[in-house]
């Protein structure tokens, strides 16, 4: 489960800024992390959820 606290969203914004070859500036980097903040929260009561044991749940990626 994801802990939005935990993430840090600047470091993962430049990892996949570079992962895409996709510059931003200092602007639209600022505006994501409030964006992936805002979903992350958002996520976070559907991640604690708890699935009957019969049911499969979708698969979970970290990096």
């Amino acid at each position: 489960m994801m802990n939005n606290d935990a993430t840090d969203w600047p470091a993962w914004i430049r990892l996949v800024e570079q992962i895409l070859d996709v510059p931003l500036d200092d602007a639209r980097r600022a505006e994501l992390e409030v964006q992936l903040a805002r979903i992350a929260a958002m996520a976070q009561p559907l991640m604690q959820f708890p699935l009957p044991p019969r049911q499969e749940g979708a698969g979970e990626y970290r990096l």
